[in-house]
């Protein structure tokens, strides 16, 4: 009799549990917030701009402009991996991420904030944990000294622009393996002693004795301009791996007298150096040693006395010219050796004498070598990677790689070659990667050059054509091609490509000879098209069937889409298209037929692509899709049609760079955008819309839906009815008769009901402006070309700068910074002085605006201010500017005196131009 009574009674409170839902937001859609699944889409963040991840971790959520912590986070799924913050809040009450029980990352840049004992309470799981800010000056932070108790998982504790001096005994976790303080108020090392006091045995007369010596994996102090001196046994007790001073001006000499137990690996770039410090190494048996952007112009025999010990050496752009006759002899347990950006050309003399036996790594990048004589690797018999790129060798021969049988990785590209000799990698039979990108080679046979049976990973550019000759290396799993003009391949009778699971073709045309040749690829599963025709799909002998292939990312040169078919790709996940043109096709029937045969896809990212107007047929058949993605759309209309995919869309729907039109046949995307319960949409907040062409309004799209447009009583009479029917299956089952049910239920029905969250920021680009600039320069750009171009008008321009100094993260690899920021910025200014043409920094960001310019005309803007008369033949040959840059893309400042007010217009119509030729 109980359970007919608990039934009626739950169905007399459902009317009122309809009219309660009916008042509550539903909304996943975060203000100021980009939510998302980075395992979906590696590359993501070249469209929506969030925070960096730790290796392993997908489930994110990155906020900015975040004032009123608790609202923000109401919105944030409670399954959230990682969570950054960005804005301004003064206080991080207890347990403000207690409802975030999963979270193993967590990145705070909130200006000056006070923390409690209580504020990580429930943080079981965080394994990285980052306070940032990146003003000139630090800022004060007061942590209580117990306030890390809680973070019994902590692996990372990084702090960035912060002055902890008012703290004192923070209890650090046992689980601590790296700690990094940058930029802060540090003047000596025995502070850490009164800060951390656990992280040193017997510091603390109020803490118990430690049964296990203390151990950190890492102590970064990189940066600290002002930590000059040490302050007695700082480091007293102390067991570290690596310890990292990067740029800070304390003495190497003084560790000697730290009282650090042990040491493996010390890190010294940008301190000045003049010389290795031999003493230091030898004290400490040091393993590794990295000397990077220094002043150590030669190397004396003595220096090396005490090194015996190192495997791993760095001397990367100090400048060296010769290395001393017992350098190879003097380093018996080498086995990593970076010698980058130096000038050991133009003919390479390695040490002679003792063979190396141990030597496994080898970098002689960016050398200006010229000329590899005959044997000279042989000293080095157990090399296995060898990294030759960026120089000026213009001719190979077998006899300059004798005797590096073990040999697996060569790269040798953006150099000058323009042949390789028959033979030339017969002496290299264990070779499986091999990168000949950026040379002039036009003409590869595989017979002359004689493929190492076991090569793998390959890949050949050249600046106009490439033409390809059998036989191709048989157990080929990835191939990387790249030519301007065309490239011809010459295909052999059956199967060249059994094995091929990578392919990336960047060109405009691809040529089969014969004429009645066909290329079959079996096995791959990741194809990458760059710049080709869409014709490409139409030839049936290049792609006729991809039975394998997951991941297509295809990126055009700007034509229409009429060739573009897919077919024979059942289990195609990825799918990326952009730089398409469907304006004149009948778009919605053109992309039913393009996505039709997909049945498994799951991500499809469109890009560029002249939509024009969506409707329902066009995403018919993708049940499975869980991330859509529109990026960089002009005059775009969502037709109302779409509505029917409400209960199957995607659970990510990103808007990026998108101008709508201004339709009311899109008034069901207001509702459906803030009480979509199971998707999170991105970017329709701060989009706008304009009526025609002319329109110039900037009018934004949701305000000018609700207030020109009715309200849609169909997407409110859906939601209902989809919410009754959701109610009324629950309630028959919980009238089941075995109660265990009911338990089980509740569990589900709570975690759905708390996933009910989300929401988006702005467009593609996310940065006006990446400024490239050497640390000599630093001082004027922060003090004059920030604020000139910063600040809001009309005192500034009020753009959106990255300054890789301020706004790349703690602990970020830069190269991958710098390669994302390029893409997520509207232009690449680089300040050029002879100082920044010296910087091997200031130039890799050269080069990769060059190659972002060269490899995408149209979609990227370089742009060069120069601080001094600089001529333009010392820039390096490699970048060719001359044929890419236009009048307008130079700044000269060099005069002295700075009108601001002629260079902010001359910016300002410049990046102006460059938006236009993108929407081109």
């Amino acid at each position: 009799m109980e359970r007919p009574l608990f039934s009626s009674t739950l169905l007399s409170l459902l009317p009122l549990a309809l009219m309660s839902l009916g008042l509550m937001s539903w909304a996943w859609t975060a203000p100021n917030c980009t939510i998302g699944d980075s395992s979906l889409l590696p590359n993501i963040s070249y469209y929506i701009p969030f925070c960096p991840l730790a290796p392993g971790l997908h489930l994110f959520a990155s906020c900015f402009n975040v004032n009123d912590l608790a609202q923000t986070l109401r919105a944030v799924p409670w399954d959230t991996e990682a969570l950054c913050l960005q804005g301004t809040v003064p206080i991080l009450p207890a347990d403000a991420f207690g409802h975030f029980p999963t979270l193993q990352l967590l990145r705070l840049q909130l200006g000056t904030i006070r923390i409690t004992s209580e504020t990580f309470q429930g943080l079981d799981q965080l394994q990285h944990l980052s306070f940032e800010q990146h003003a000139p000056c630090c800022l004060s932070l007061f942590l209580p000294p117990d306030a890390l108790e809680p973070l019994r998982s902590l692996n990372t504790l990084s702090f960035h622009g912060y002055c902890l001096n008012c703290s004192q005994n923070v209890q650090l976790p046992i689980s601590l393996g790296r700690l990094t303080l940058r930029h802060s108020c540090l003047t000596e090392l025995k502070e850490l002693q009164g800060l951390f006091p656990n992280l040193f045995s017997g510091s603390s007369p109020t803490t118990s004795p430690s049964p296990q010596t203390p151990f950190l994996e890492v102590l970064d102090l990189s940066a600290n301009l002002q930590l000059s001196r040490l302050g007695g046994r700082a480091l007293h007790g102390l067991q570290l791996h690596s310890l990292r001073l990067d740029g800070t001006p304390l003495n190497a000499l003084d560790l000697l007298s730290s009282g650090l137990l042990h040491l493996d690996s010390l890190y010294l770039v940008g301190t000045g150096a003049e010389k290795l410090p031999g003493n230091v190494t030898g004290y400490f048996e040091l393993r590794a040693l990295d000397l990077g952007r220094n002043q150590i112009r030669n190397l004396e025999d003595g220096d090396l006395l005490s090194c015996h010990s190192l495997e791993l050496l760095s001397l990367h752009a100090n400048g060296l010219q010769l290395l001393p006759s017992n350098f190879l002899s003097a380093l018996p347990q080498l086995q990593r050796l970076n010698l980058s950006v130096n000038k050991l050309g133009p003919t390479l003399v390695l040490p002679e004498g003792l063979v190396s036996s141990n030597l496994r790594v080898l970098d002689l990048s960016h050398n200006e070598l010229c000329v590899l004589p005959p044997r000279a690797f042989s000293s080095l018999p157990q090399l296995q990677e060898l990294w030759l790129c960026g120089n000026n060798i213009s001719n190979l021969s077998g006899e300059s790689l004798e005797g590096l049988r073990w040999l697996k990785t060569l790269d040798l590209s953006w150099n000058q070659i323009k042949m390789l000799k028959p033979g030339t990698l017969s002496s290299l039979p264990a070779l499986t990667s091999l990168n000949l990108l950026g040379t002039h080679l036009e003409h590869i046979s595989g017979r002359h050059l004689q493929w190492p049976q076991k090569l793998s990973h390959l890949q050949l550019g050249s600046s106009e054509v490439l033409n390809i000759y059998p036989p191709w290396p048989p157990a080929l799993l990835s191939l990387e091609l790249w030519a301007n003009s065309y490239i011809t391949f010459r295909v052999p009778s059956g199967e060249p490509f059994l094995l091929l699971e990578n392919l990336t073709l960047q060109t405009k045309y691809m040529v089969l000879c014969p004429d009645n040749a066909t290329l079959h690829f079996p096995s791959l599963r990741h194809l990458t098209l760059r710049g080709c025709s869409p014709y490409i799909f139409s030839m049936q002998r290049v792609f006729p069937q991809l039975p394998l292939l997951e991941h297509l990312h295809f990126w055009s040169d700007h034509t229409g889409a009429e060739n573009l078919h897919l077919f024979g790709v059942p289990r195609l996940r990825v799918l990326e298209l952009g730089d398409l043109d469907f304006l004149y096709n009948k778009v919605s029937v053109q992309l039913e037929m393009l996505l039709k045969e997909l049945p498994q896809l799951q991500v499809l990212a469109l890009s560029n692509l002249n939509l024009g107007n969506l409707s329902v047929s066009s995403f018919r058949g993708l049940g499975r899709l869980r991330l859509l993605l529109l990026n960089s759309e002009w005059t775009l209309g969502l037709d109302s049609s779409l509505q029917e995919l409400i209960p199957q869309m995607p659970q990510y729907v990103y808007f990026s760079d998108i101008t709508f039109t201004c339709q009311c046949e899109s008034s069901w995307v207001g509702p459906w955008a803030t009480r979509a319960p199971n998707t999170f949409v991105y970017g329709l907040e701060k989009s706008i819309c304009k009526a025609n062409s002319s329109d110039y309004s900037q009018t934004p799209l949701l305000s000018f839906l609700s207030d020109h447009c009715s309200h849609d009583p169909e997407l409110q009479g859906f939601l209902t009815s989809f919410i009754l029917v959701l109610l009324l299956t629950f309630l028959a089952l919980l009238t089941c008769p075995k109660w265990p049910w009911l338990h089980r239920l509740r569990t589900l029905f709570y975690a759905w009901w708390w996933k009910l969250c989300g929401q988006h920021p702005r467009n593609q680009f996310h940065y006006d402006v990446f400024v490239s600039y050497c640390e000599q320069d630093q001082a004027w750009v922060l003090e004059e070309l920030v604020p000139a171009l910063e600040k809001p008008l009309p005192e500034g321009e009020g753009l959106r700068l990255c300054l890789p100094e301020r706004d790349f993260g703690v602990g970020q690899d830069r190269m991958d910074a710098t390669a994302t920021s390029m893409e997520s910025s509207r232009a690449t200014l680089c300040v050029l002085s002879c100082q920044a043409l010296q910087s091997p920094w200031c130039n890799l960001e050269l080069r990769t605006a060059t190659y972002n310019l060269v490899a995408k005309p149209g979609t990227a803007c370089l742009l060069l201010l120069f601080l001094e008369p600089i001529d333009r033949r010392q820039l390096p040959s490699y970048h060719r500017l001359g044929r890419w840059l236009q009048k307008e893309d130079y700044f000269d400042l060099s005069q002295g005196r700075v009108e601001w007010n002629a260079f902010r217009e001359q910016l300002r119509t410049r990046l102006r131009k460059a938006g236009q030729e993108r929407e081109d």
